[in-house]
């Protein structure tokens, strides 16, 4: 398998960083679910907090990695047999899910640090606040984290269905080029 994208195929990198990317973005939105029913005294609460933000923040920084590997290894053009329609609605997929990559960590990182504490990232290193985070930037990133948390959980249902669609019903290799061969 080659390591750069192809003019019709996924290269390794690619499916590599998308992969793992969809296993953390789903991960994360179990994660999320299950931490809201969690009470402050609950022995899960700290741990699954410390996990939310550590992947929430290796999410963050595989998108950037993704967007500085896309200007190094084009992705390949969309099957030929897709309808405009269908590019369309593909490209602005690819578009929302890269917004939420971002958008859903920085949230998430105004929240976290704005009580002027720093995100321990696996007793590695820690990510400090940048800046004082007043209440009213709080609670709006706290609202914000939410609603792009489920809005990113359709898209990603909305992109898997695309995916199966095209892999089940039109036939047309659209899944093939992100799948291991």
């Amino acid at each position: 398998m080659q390591w750069r994208n192809s003019a019709n195929r996924y290269g390794l990198v690619t499916k590599l960083l998308h992969w793992l990317t969809a296993m953390l973005i789903i991960g994360l939105i179990w994660l999320g679910w299950y931490m809201v029913d969690l009470s402050y005294f609950d022995r899960w609460y700290t741990d699954s907090l410390a996990w939310h933000r550590v992947l929430g923040l290796v999410v963050f920084g595989l998108g950037v990695v993704t967007l500085g590997w896309r200007m190094l290894s084009p992705s390949p053009a969309p099957v030929a047999t897709l309808k405009p329609w269908e590019r369309l609605l593909g490209m602005a997929m690819h578009h929302l899910l890269f917004v939420m990559v971002f958008a859903i960590p920085l949230t998430g990182y105004l929240v976290s640090t704005s009580a002027g504490k720093s995100v321990a990232v696996f007793g590695w290193f820690d990510v400090p606040p940048l800046f004082e985070v007043d209440s009213g930037l709080r609670d709006a990133a706290i609202e914000a984290h939410f609603y792009l948390a489920y809005t990113t959980a359709v898209l990603v249902a909305m992109h898997a269905g695309a995916a199966l669609k095209h892999q089940l019903l039109d036939r047309d290799g659209t899944l093939a080029r992100m799948l291991w061969k």
